[in-house]
């Protein structure tokens, strides 16, 4: 199936160093053959395999099930060599069935329900959240399960933190009340658009508490600058903003901060899209930045990102998947450039980032990679950096999605294909030692573990 794929014109790499290289041009392929799955899952190159880590549906210790929707996800090191796996469902209340609940959510204590941070009337509680899995990468097993947010809806992506823990990001903008959905009626208690923090070290289902200052929108994903411990964040929406979050104490987001959004200095809401005859944003082109303040972070309305344009703020085409990436945070922007196949971009912070100091020497955005009907990389999503230095990047296509690497020179590879289902892949990340690549089946739900000759 992947003869249907081409040749990607202009990327840039992860360098073999901890940064990014600013940008390469290739005209030929470098993929790899990948040879059919017997199992019919997931395409591998030779001498590699994969072992099923979690499967939607599966019986979990806390005794409920696996959620489906698999999502954004991060591994940490655990004891004596485990993994533990936080790995956010991107479920709202139509999927009852693939609920961690099933049929069963009657039946739970009050000392569990209240830990959700939405019970719908204990009629119809918000279904999204996180499980955590304990992983023995020796042996291959999975020791532990259990769900560790709840009440949550629409966890798409998020990111991991230095101290430990995972940020899980609701890509949904409820209100409380009654509706009807899809023929269905619906109660909500709270309202939703928040990023969560889930510790690694919990051991069970913990209360839910969304953190607002980090404000109020359609969260896709974030990463963490450890230096400072400033949040980025992207937003899944066509003309979405790209957020910071500047905390009062780092390490600890719940105390309160500050909310911005970036722009492009002396460039007034600049929209990175390219979608217009003209485009504004030059692919290889650094651009000096600027952030902008923002009030009302908790808005009744969803216009956060609108009143951020209206300041001056650059507006990108759905924000999605976020990493650290060395000196600087790669992002993806599934449906930017001409073509609507996707764009890459590059935030280098200032050596002063947060600070007043940075007006004097400003963080750059760049425009690395821009697909087109020819390119390799359609429709990128989530994305990590591997621990030899290239970008391991998911797609999230209409019909057949795949994994995709690429080198510092600008050469791709292909890492993986999905040719048996629609569904996309996400929530790739490698394990603490990079011996092992975690990847998501998004529908209905399965995590897998690939092991083999990773570069060195």
């Amino acid at each position: 199936m992947l003869n249907r794929r081409r040749f990607i014109q202009s990327i840039a790499a992860a360098a073999a160093t901890p940064a990014l290289a600013q940008s390469c041009r290739v005209t030929e392929s470098a993929m790899t053959a990948l040879r059919p799955d017997p199992g019919r899952m997931l395409d591998l190159p030779d001498g590699f395999s994969y072992r099923v880590v979690s499967r939607a549906g599966d019986a979990m210790g806390d005794g409920l099930r696996v959620p489906g929707a698999h999502d954004g996800m991060a591994a940490f090191a655990g004891p004596g060599g485990r993994v533990i796996l936080i790995t956010n469902h991107e479920m709202n209340t139509h999927w009852f069935e693939g609920s961690a609940f099933g049929d069963g959510y009657g039946a739970l204590d009050e000392s569990t329900r209240s830990l959700l941070y939405d019970r719908g009337g204990d009629e119809t509680p918000a279904l999204g959240g996180t499980t955590t899995t304990i992983y023995e990468p020796r042996s291959g097993t999975t020791e532990k399960q259990f769900l560790s947010l709840a009440g949550t809806e629409i966890n798409c992506a998020g990111g991991p933190t230095p101290w430990g823990s995972w940020l899980s990001c609701e890509e949904c903008f409820e209100v409380p009340g009654k509706r009807t959905d899809y023929g269905a009626r619906v109660t909500r208690d709270q309202h939703h658009g928040y990023v969560f923090e889930v510790s690694s070290r919990a051991q069970g289902l913990t209360a839910a508490q969304p953190i607002k200052a980090m404000g109020r929108f359609e969260h896709e994903a974030c990463a963490v600058h450890e230096a400072t411990g400033i949040v980025y964040m992207t937003e899944d929406r066509f003309y979405s903003l790209f957020y910071r979050y500047i905390p009062v104490t780092p390490g600890k987001l719940i105390d309160g901060g500050r909310l911005q959004a970036l722009a492009i200095d002396n460039h007034f809401s600049v929209m990175t899209h390219n979608w217009s005859a003209v485009p504004q944003t030059s692919v290889n082109t650094p651009m000096k930045t600027r952030w902008i303040d923002l009030d009302d972070v908790d808005p009744v309305e969803n216009d956060l990102r609108l009143r951020g344009a209206a300041l001056g703020a650059a507006t990108f085409a759905r924000g999605e998947g976020l990493c650290a990436a060395g000196d600087r945070f790669a992002f993806t922007c599934t449906i930017g450039g001409p073509a609507r196949l996707g764009q890459v971009f590059t935030y280098t912070p200032s050596p002063f980032e947060g600070t007043p100091a940075e007006i004097d020497e400003p963080g750059w955005l760049t425009l690395i990679a821009e697909s087109d009907d020819d390119s390799l990389l359609r429709n990128c999503d989530n994305l990590t950096m591997a621990p030899w230095g290239d970008l391991v990047v998911c797609e999230d296509t209409a019909t057949h999605c795949g994994l995709v690497g690429i080198r510092p020179d600008g050469r791709l590879y292909a890492i993986a294909d999905n040719a048996y289902s629609n569904s996309e892949l996400a929530g790739v990340c490698f394990s603490p030692d990079g011996k092992t690549l975690f990847v998501n089946i998004q529908y209905p739900g399965t995590t897998l573990a690939i092991t083999g000759p990773w570069p060195a």
